[in-house]
């Protein structure tokens, strides 16, 4: 018998979380979306209903009201979200121990050796979404196949609250009438590539000469080609509860454009205080920071330093993120969007008391920063702040810790 995974993906997921807290939503159309005042007016969720009005997430609220005047929007509440998550995998682990997220609304499992045929992956896929539906309050889609990469067309091949099975007898049937565009990874510009070539459905690109796909898409070609005739034999990854951290950040889009030094202090300050507390509750310390900055014409580009030493307070990145930063010529072009990452991360248990000054005072600094974080956690964000902050208190409402963004995972992490 050949490998039995299952893709598991949690309906709508944001806005079912909000109307299982809210069942007066239920019977209207609901999104979840960003504050417009500070410029995150777009469509993060939504539900059911208003998706049968057309709307789309990330198009900005003013478009989707054209469409649904109807629509209700709601603000995000990730630490709700984060919690559903985490009970879906709890969930999903009691049936194998190979449970591979894919954000938080997603996730494979492989039941190889566990079940001993796709009718049995079916009928697991069909308690998983009975559990989901009645444990958590929300639905679940499942696509059960032979590969990592089936499994997922298969989730979003019916929906909501739906089991399809793609097997190695009825893909062609199944995947091929399918548009390419509904194969992972094939974004707006391969589409467009593949349309000048004739290839609009997955069975197009399946019966392509792979050799032709290598010269118009490089190796990317080659593996879709293969992806499309089911020759996808990544392995689903062991479970982990706690899955190792490679880097952690925060960014926001300004209320504002940043067009002064005061405003990039503020923001930048914020950003190093969220991503030094979340240094200091996942215990560790960075030896890299790197900067994001999107400016007004929405170009990007992202810069980085190493520390002198690894640090776990807000002040050594504010220091380097600044420095890196303030390269930038804000009066030309005006920065929209400001980005903080802590890489190189290590083992804050690993540093040790120490006799130079510079390390000292970093040390002090962390404990300063600890009893903050303490007033923080028992009486909100603002309860400590710098005067900077008072200067100008639309640009300082900003709480990135609270109201970050959970993004997805890399298929190939």
């Amino acid at each position: 018998m050949g490998r039995i995974i299952l893709h598991c993906d949690l309906n709508g997921f944001y806005a079912s979380v909000e109307c299982f807290y809210h069942p007066e939503l239920r019977a209207f159309p609901v999104a979840v979306a960003g504050d417009p005042e500070l410029r995150h007016g777009i469509i993060l969720a939504k539900n059911g209903i208003a998706k049968q009005y057309g709307v789309k997430t990330g198009e900005a609220i003013w478009q989707a009201r054209e469409k649904c005047p109807g629509l209700i929007t709601v603000k995000p509440h990730f630490e709700l979200y984060q919690k559903h998550s985490r009970l879906a995998r709890m969930i999903y682990t009691e049936y194998s121990d190979r449970v591979e997220s894919f954000g938080p609304d997603e996730c494979w499992l492989d039941l190889s050796g566990r079940v001993d045929s796709m009718q049995a992956g079916q009928r697991t896929a069909d308690e998983i979404r009975r559990r989901i539906r009645e444990e958590l309050g929300i639905t679940v889609s499942v696509g059960v196949s032979f590969n990592k990469i089936f499994a997922k067309l298969g989730s979003d091949y019916k929906k909501p609250d739906a089991t399809t099975v793609i097997s190695e007898d009825n893909f062609r049937q199944i995947v091929w009438p399918l548009a390419a565009s509904e194969m992972i990874y094939v974004g707006k510009a391969t589409t467009r590539k593949l349309a000048r070539f004739g290839i609009h459905t997955l069975g197009q690109l399946a019966v392509a000469d792979p050799q032709a796909l290598r010269g118009l898409l490089g190796k990317n070609g080659v593996m879709l080609w293969r992806w499309a005739n089911g020759q996808d034999y990544a392995a689903v990854r062991q479970y982990q509860a706690e899955p190792a951290v490679k880097s952690i950040g925060n960014s926001t889009t300004a209320p504002h454009d940043i067009v002064s030094d005061d405003d990039l202090r503020i923001t930048l300050h914020l950003l190093c205080e969220s991503v030094a507390s979340r240094l200091r509750d996942q215990g560790y310390r960075c030896g890299t920071v790197q900067i994001h900055i999107r400016d007004k014409t929405l170009f990007v580009y992202e810069r980085q330093a190493p520390l002198p030493y690894p640090a776990g307070d807000a002040e050594s990145l504010f220091h380097a993120a600044y420095k890196l930063a303030s390269r930038h010529n804000l009066r030309e072009h005006p920065v929209r969007s400001l980005g903080v990452r802590a890489c190189a991360l290590v083992d804050d248990k690993v540093t040790q008391l120490s006799i130079f000054p510079e390390i000292q005072r970093m040390q002090k600094q962390e404990e300063l920063e600890r009893a903050m974080d303490d007033l923080k956690n028992r009486f909100g964000a603002k309860i400590v702040q710098r005067g900077l902050m008072l200067t100008d208190r639309k640009m300082s409402a900003l709480d990135p810790k609270r109201d970050h963004t959970v993004h997805p995972e890399s298929y190939f992490r």
